[in-house]
């Protein structure tokens, strides 16, 4: 089985360095995306997922990460191109975003379907051109920049935007409504 090239010994080494100008790169379609390894915990093969009914499309199901119970994100979906199509170099990165119980503002760790993970490259500010304000295929707030790597544009995904914990939380509550006279 092909194994994707960044392992989590890979995710340690660089969050260790405490360098905020790395970034986890990764394949959504033919598209290059990139998050900040700050907010990378882990990658995880892809494996079977519990469907949890009622959830919006692009909530695939949850995991059961060392007895935590993690939701998992077809990014794909999320972005309103369709559900991605499961590989052999398909994964789930775990990663951490702002979420909110009640009152506080804490870590919540969410995991996103990748096509496949490419590598951990550093990419200076200085390469870091401002989210284009048309013409982008995802909204505009799912993104933080775009990063120059090698002639090529990688889009930089904010991550707080894009996998905002409260939206899903209203989108929900939405699910969770009684209908038609019928209780929850």
């Amino acid at each position: 089985m092909n194994q994707p090239q960044t392992s989590a010994e890979d995710v340690r080494i660089a969050e260790s360095s405490g360098d905020q100008n790395q970034y986890l790169t990764f394949q959504i379609g033919h598209e290059m995306f990139a998050v900040g390894i700050l907010h990378i915990r882990e990658i995880i093969e892809y494996g079977s997922l519990t469907t949890v009914p009622m959830m919006p499309e692009f909530v695939r199901g949850v995991i059961n990460l060392r007895g935590s119970v993690v939701p998992v994100i077809d990014l794909s979906a999320r972005f309103g191109r369709g559900e991605s199509t499961v590989n052999r170099r398909s994964c789930i990165v775990i990663l951490e975003v702002e979420g909110s119980t009640g009152d506080e503002d804490q870590l919540q760790e969410v995991g996103i379907i990748v096509d496949a993970v490419s590598e951990v490259l550093e990419i200076p500010p200085t390469e870091i051109e401002p989210a284009p304000g048309f013409g982008a295929r995802i909204r505009a707030d799912f993104i933080a920049g775009m990063g120059k790597v090698q002639g090529q544009f990688v889009i930089l995904l904010n991550v707080d935007q894009a996998l905002n914990t409260r939206e899903l939380a209203e989108l929900d509550s939405t699910v969770d409504a009684p209908r038609d006279g019928y209780d929850s």
